[in-house]
């Protein structure tokens, strides 16, 4: 990688072919890349395989072509040890958000901190209290997950991703089952957190507010095609972009290729 890409995008995607072992691929040929401070999203329909893009951007899963590139680095040129301290360099936060239900919050989001860093108990502390306080969960420190609610637990399980304090953050599903109002103020928060950190953010979404009021950027991904339908900002792919599976997603269309339609 060249010396701006590695300075100035995070991930870089290149040529993936994207599949569950033995399986045929359900993508292929998937490039973009992700500017740092950029909200990127990778949008489609059930099924058209964003889950499992997601999973092999962070590393769960190996492709079989192509390559992922974070921070300057091919993400399966290192194994073992080296690889896990990769990927230390991004969080993820899971659409369940994933909350150990017996630890509180603050035990939560220290929980990185104990295990990747030699800092005091102290410091852990005081860097898990501040990282709560960005999201806007000061004074909850010491309430378990099950006692708040989905929005609050959306809001920890990000504290926690950042933890390490990385550069890029994967969300899966971020608004899933969460009211129009409580979406929205996460929706705020993660662009609040992008632009005041210059935090790069790659998030799988469905969700056609949140797509039009946080994404910079996205893919949005067909099945049909196993592939990039479209690529470019909200605002294009929702009214100009030429791709007939753009205007499915955007418009919730029956589909423009129904056997039938004239």
């Amino acid at each position: 990688m060249d010396l701006e890409n590695k300075i100035n995008y995070p991930l870089v995607v290149t040529n993936l072919e994207v599949a569950y072992t033995d399986s045929p691929p359900l993508l292929t040929d998937v490039t973009f890349k992700v500017a740092k401070g950029e909200i990127f999203g990778l949008l489609g329909p059930s099924g058209c395989g964003k889950s499992t893009l997601l999973r092999h951007l962070v590393g769960l899963e190996r492709a079989r072509v192509g390559t992922v590139e974070l921070f300057g680095q091919d993400l399966w040129a290192k194994d073992g040890a080296l690889l896990d301290q990769h990927r230390r360099k991004f969080g993820v936060m899971y659409q369940g958000g994933a909350l150990f239900g017996d630890l509180t919050l603050l035990e939560n989001v220290s929980l990185p901190l104990k295990e990747f860093t030699q800092l005091s108990p102290g410091a852990i502390r005081a860097a898990a209290q501040l990282k709560l306080a960005l999201v806007g969960l000061s004074g909850f420190e010491y309430y378990l997950p099950a006692s708040l609610s989905g929005g609050m637990q959306k809001r920890a399980a990000i504290a926690r991703a950042l933890a390490l304090e990385p550069g890029l953050l994967f969300l899966d599903e971020p608004s899933a089952g969460l009211d129009p109002v409580t979406s929205a103020g996460l929706d705020q928060l993660i662009v609040t957190l992008a632009r005041n950190l210059a935090l790069s953010f790659v998030i799988v979404t469905h969700e056609l507010h949140s797509i039009m009021v946080t994404l910079d950027r996205a893919i949005l991904l067909d099945k049909e095609k196993k592939g990039i339908a479209a690529i470019g900002t909200p605002t294009f792919l929702a009214h100009d972009s030429p791709s007939p599976a753009a205007a499915q997603f955007f418009r919730r269309e029956e589909s423009l290729l129904a056997p039938g339609r004239p």
